[in-house]
């Protein structure tokens, strides 16, 4: 597969809907053949923290020249591909290339270099698109104030309810902590872990290479 750059407009996108922003743009890239047909190779990142507070640089949300804005917590679609070409990141609220390689992306992005509080150290939660396809939902309740009125404008679409019938689960992805990454297992043993797990597994920020490295190999 050659790596083109595509053109995230042709893909729905709802400010602050990031999550269902992903959901589907994974249906799409499935629909469109530029991933597998049951959406095989591709992954769902959470990306978050304790704090619900974490740095991200050249998102288009921004008002400074870097793109860095704080986000509570956001997520991105990575698709791994069989052979030497490199795992691919889709943001759609990104302005780095659509798509873009996975080591670009967390460099530019993630600023690994750039030295932060542990406190705004950040966490992925890796869950197998199939998976999170059929397991997550939404109805929007969490961009309400008490009130009933919207925080920001919902998409048109209707809200996303999993094959069982849950209408509402998005805290139980956005929801991570350092405990949740086990130190003791292997990066092997996670990868694993990510096309069973319901909820997928968290994994530090300097961990989420390695573990496409491994899952591109297999």
């Amino acid at each position: 597969m050659t790596t083109l750059t595509m053109d995230a407009s042709h893909f729905h996108h709802t400010p602050f809907y990031c999550e269902e922003n992903v959901y589907l743009l994974c249906k799409k890239l499935c629909d469109d053949g530029i991933a597998n047909a049951e959406g095989s190779d591709l992954f769902v990142a959470f990306i978050s923290n304790e704090k619900k507070q974490i740095p991200l640089w050249n998102q288009k949300a921004s008002t400074r020249a870097d793109g860095v804005i704080l986000w509570d917590y956001h997520v991105i679609c990575i698709q791994a591909i069989q052979g030497d070409s490199p795992p691919l990141v889709w943001d759609l609220d990104s302005t780095l290339p659509f798509p873009s390689p996975l080591a670009s992306y967390v460099s530019e992005t993630i600023r690994p270099s750039f030295q932060l509080f542990s406190e705004y150290n950040r966490l992925f939660r890796i869950v197998h698109a199939p998976m999170f396809l059929r397991c997550f939902a939404s109805d929007r309740r969490h961009m309400k104030v008490s009130s009933g009125n919207w925080i920001e404008d919902p998409p048109p679409h209707e809200p996303i309810v999993a094959e069982d019938g849950t209408v509402h689960n998005l805290n139980e992805y956005i929801s991570m902590s350092v405990s949740d990454v086990d130190s003791n297992t292997k990066i092997s043993s996670v990868k694993d872990a990510t096309f069973t797990q319901k909820h997928g597994v968290v994994i530090k920020e300097n961990q989420v290479e390695e573990l496409f490295s491994l899952i591109s190999l297999q």
